[in-house]
C-alpha cells in the first residue's frame, strides 16, 4: 500500500516577521510536496535509539489516563521518569543553558517563545517575576530556529536526512540528529501537528514520533511533548497519540489544546480559515504557557 506523506504542511507563503511594532505576515515561495516513495532509503531505518534508562520508577498510575487528555492540566508537573532523564542528560554533559524546538512552522521563533529573547517585548505579572530566572538561563535559545525547525517539518521529515541543513548538518544526519547535536539541549519541546489520515495511517505518526522520542530521551533530553490545538485530522486522533505516548513514557505534555479553548475560535485564524494555523494573539499565549512549563520543570529538575 503506498502511504503519500505530504512533508510540507506550513504554506512558506505565510512565514511570519516580527516588527518593532506587531507580528506580521510576509509573502514567499509556493509549496512543495514529497511522498512516501520519494522518502525512501531517506529515512535512516538503521537507525533505532534504545532509551535504556530505567523506567521501573513511572509515575504511580493516580494520573489522569492518555484516553482523558482532554482532562490533563495545561501545565505539566515533573514526572518521574524527567527525573531520571535529566540526571542521565548531567552524565551526559548536555547544556543546562540550552533547550531546543522541534517541529513544524507553529514553532519557529517568530510564533513560538521567541518574544523573550527580546528585551521590552514582554510583561511578567507580580507573582511571575521568578520566571526571569528561567528566560536569563536559556537566554538565547527562545528567539532561534535551530536544524529541527522547518516551513512544513512534520514528523516523518524531522527524521529524513533530505531535510537537514547541509552547512551544517553531517552526511546521513537527520534534521533531529542535527539538532541534538548542535545544540545538547536539556530540554526539547517536541511539536508536529498536520498530518493526512486518509494518506497517511495515525500509527505511521505514532511510529515516527516514538523514534523522535526515544532518539530525544538517548540523548539526554527531557522531551516535552506539545498537544495541537486543531483537529484537522478529525476525532482528535494525533492528540489522542501524543497523549498516549506522553503517558507511555511518563514525560511531560503540555497541553496546549486545553489553553486554546479559552481562547476566541479555540485559538485557530479566522482569517485564514484554514482550521489549522493558529492566530497571532494564540501565538502570544502558546508562548506564555511554554515558558511557565519550561520554568515549572526547569526548577523542578535542576537542584534534583
Amino acid at each position: 500500500m503506498l502511504l503519500t506523506m505530504l512533508l510540507i504542511s506550513c504554506d512558506k507563503s505565510t512565514k511570519p516577521q516580527i516588527t518593532e511594532e506587531k507580528i506580521t505576515a510576509g509573502s514567499g515561495e509556493s509549496v512543495k510536496t514529497v511522498t512516501s516513495e520519494s522518502l525512501s532509503g531517506q529515512i535512516d531505518e538503521t537507525y533505532t535509539p534504545q532509551a535504556t534508562l530505567d523506567q521501573s520508577t513511572a509515575t504511580p498510575d493516580l494520573r489522569i489516563p492518555p484516553e482523558q487528555w482532554q482532562d490533563w492540566p495545561i501545565i505539566p508537573e515533573v514526572t518521574n521518569y524527567a527525573i531520571t532523564i535529566f540526571a542521565s542528560g548531567k552524565q551526559k554533559n548536555v547544556d543546562s543553558k540550552s533547550f531546543s524546538k522541534i517541529g513544524d512552522c507553529q514553532n519557529i521563533k517568530e510564533a513560538f517563545l521567541g518574544i523573550y529573547d527580546l528585551e521590552g517585548r514582554y510583561f511578567l505579572r507580580e507573582n511571575e517575576k521568578d520566571w526571569q530566572e528561567t528566560i536569563d538561563n536559556f537566554t538565547g535559545f527562545f528567539n532561534r530556529d535551530g536544524m529541527a525547525i522547518e516551513q512544513g517539518l512534520n514528523v516523518a521529515a524531522a527524521l529524513s536526512p533530505l531535510h537537514a541543513n547541509p552547512d551544517v548538518c553531517q552526511i546521513s544526519e537527520s534534521p533531529l540528529q542535527c539538532e541534538l547535536r548542535e545544540s545538547n539541549p536539556s530540554f526539547a519541546f517536541i511539536s508536529f501537528e498536520r498530518w493526512w489520515p486518509k494518506d497517511t495511517p495515525p500509527d505511521v505518526y505514532e511510529k515516527y514520533l516514538r523514534t523522535v522520542i526515544l532518539a530525544t530521551i538517548d540523548h539526554g533530553t527531557v522531551p516535552i511533548l506539545v498537544t495541537k490545538a486543531d483537529n484537522v485530522e478529525g476525532n482528535h486522533q494525533i492528540n489522542q497519540i501524543i497523549a498516549k505516548l506522553a503517558y507511555e513514557f511518563d514525560i511531560p505534555l503540555y497541553n496546549w489544546w486545553r489553553a486554546a479553548q479559552l481562547l476566541p475560535h479555540r485559538g485557530l485564524d479566522p482569517d485564514r480559515n484554514d482550521s489549522f494555523h493558529i492566530s497571532i494573539e494564540a501565538w502570544d499565549t502558546r508562548s506564555y504557557y511554554a515558558l511557565e512549563t519550561l520554568n515549572t520543570l526547569w526548577k523542578g529538575l535542576k537542584n534534583r
